[in-house]
């Protein structure tokens, strides 16, 4: 992992992921960059015969922006020799997947709920669009905690095939920590099977992968996020990772709502692969 990229609005959310991802570059050695969207005033953009806004006015509009930007990287990245920040005027969904191109960005850490048109990309719609639409690993985190460990990650999967990608994508990213992995699968009254038949399902899935300190869990529950939720509040894990589908959100065994459901209710930093 070289390179993670941060989407700021400067909300507190923003500022959350700026806490987690620079626990997460410290232990990767990875170069960050911070990324403003600039939603210019319509005054700004036009600056025609009756415009509001001159041209002083909205370099000075810019340059706060700019002297945010530094603040935050003060404030949260002030012992990184080299941390990048950047403003683009686009929405945010499309800076985002530009720009995250531009750097080949091998992370993406956003907050999960913004205050202004960011928060629509974790918030409504454009929550599945950001995930499905950018071959990118996003972890999305939902609070505060200077406290952070990386002691117990969760991966929880259908564990058919076409997820080796996003298993692979977890492995390259828990390499950084030395970390308890829990991998789990999730039965539910629709799709249900025995337990020994997951746990075989499981095993057979992870087998070729060299993977120390290790466990399996098989759990039944009503929904695949209930159990998901209840798992990971009565292992206290961490973080939570997901393959996601381009086509479909997330993998078929997931109803389409557990992505968005996830990211408002858990209190857990949600990584998602997209497979």
């Amino acid at each position: 992992m070289n390179k993670i990229l941060i989407p700021v609005d400067f909300s507190k959310h923003s500022q959350y992921a700026c806490v987690l991802a620079a626990k997460i570059a410290k232990k990767s050695n990875s170069e960050v960059h911070l990324l403003h969207m600039v939603e210019l005033p319509r005054g700004i953009v036009d600056m025609g015969a009756g415009s509001n806004f001159s041209i002083p006015e909205s370099m000075l509009y810019i340059r706060k922006v700019r002297d945010k930007l530094i603040d935050l990287k003060n404030q949260y990245f002030n012992t990184f020799d080299d941390i990048q920040h950047a403003i683009r005027f686009q929405n945010p969904y499309e800076g985002i997947r530009d720009y995250a191109k531009k750097i080949s960005a091998d992370l993406i850490v956003m907050g999960s709920k913004g205050q202004t048109a960011l928060e629509e990309i974790l918030i409504g719609s454009n929550t599945e669009k950001t995930v499905r639409s950018l071959d990118i690993p996003t972890l999305v985190t939902k609070k505060e905690d200077a406290n952070f460990k990386f002691e117990k990650l969760v991966f929880a999967s259908t564990f058919e095939n076409d997820e080796a990608k996003a298993l692979e994508g977890f492995l390259e990213f828990a390499k950084n920590f030395e970390s308890e992995l829990y991998f789990l699968k999730i039965n539910t009254p629709q799709k249900f099977e025995s337990t020994s038949s997951s746990r075989k399902k499981v095993a057979d899935f992870i087998a070729k992968y060299d993977i120390d300190n290790y466990a399996i869990r098989v759990y039944n529950d009503n929904t695949v996020e209930e159990g998901i939720l209840n798992f990971s509040e009565e292992e206290n894990v961490d973080m939570i990772a997901l393959a996601t589908h381009g086509r479909s959100g997330l993998s078929r065994f997931f109803n389409g709502s557990v992505s968005l459901n996830l990211s408002k209710n858990v209190l857990k930093p949600v990584l998602t692969f997209r497979v």
